[in-house]
C-alpha cells in the first residue's frame, strides 16, 4: 500500500480519533499523542488495513484502549474524563453565552455518568456512529448499548431540566 492510498483511507477520519482521545484525556498534548499512536500504528500494519471491514471503526477503538491504557497508568493519575466545548463563531454574545453555559451543564452531567453510558454518549451523539459500531467498538451487544445511550439521555435529560427550573445547585 502506498502512502497515499493510507492517507486517502485514515484522513476522513483522524480528527474523530482525535476527538475521542480528547474526550478521554483532558489534556490537548495527550490527545495528540494518542492520536499519534493510533495512527503510527495503522501505518505500521499498512500491509493489514486492507483486511479489516471498517477501518474507522477498528482505529476508534484501538483510540479507546490506547487512551484507557493511558489513563490506567503513572504518568496520567492527575488525567480525568472531561468533554470538550466547541464553539460557534457566528452567534452574538448573549446567545454564545447561554450555549457555553448549556455545554457546559451537559458536560458536567455527562463526567458524572458511569464510564460505559460516557463511551455510547460519546461515540453516538457527538462522533455519531451507528449502534453497530459502537456495539463492536465496545465490545456490547447492540441492546446494551441502546440500553445505555437511552439511560445516559434520560439522566442528562432530567438533570439539564433540574438544573435550569431550580438554579444552580
Amino acid at each position: 500500500m502506498t502512502q497515499k492510498e493510507f492517507l486517502n483511507i485514515v484522513m476522513p477520519f483522524k480528527d474523530k480519533v482525535f476527538r475521542l482521545a480528547k474526550r478521554l484525556l483532558i489534556s490537548t498534548e495527550e490527545a495528540e499523542d494518542a492520536t499519534q499512536e493510533v495512527l503510527m500504528k495503522l501505518w505500521n500494519n499498512k500491509e493489514k488495513i486492507e483486511d479489516y471491514k471498517n477501518v474507522e471503526a477498528f482505529s476508534m477503538t484501538m483510540t479507546k484502549n490506547f487512551c484507557f491504557d493511558k489513563l490506567k497508568s503513572k504518568q496520567s493519575q492527575n488525567l480525568k474524563i472531561v468533554h470538550s466545548n466547541y464553539e460557534d463563531n457566528n452567534t452574538s454574545l448573549q446567545k454564545q453565552v447561554e450555549l457555553n453555559d448549556s455545554v457546559h451543564w451537559v458536560s458536567r452531567i455527562i463526567e458524572e455518568l458511569p464510564e460505559q453510558q460516557r463511551m455510547v454518549i460519546q461515540l453516538r451523539d457527538i462522533e455519531e456512529y451507528d449502534l453497530d459500531e459502537i456495539a463492536n467498538m465496545l465490545d456490547m451487544n447492540n441492546t446494551a448499548v441502546r440500553a445505555n445511550l437511552s439511560r445516559a439521555r434520560k439522566t442528562i435529560r432530567e438533570k439539564l431540566t433540574n438544573t435550569h427550573s431550580y438554579g444552580i445547585k
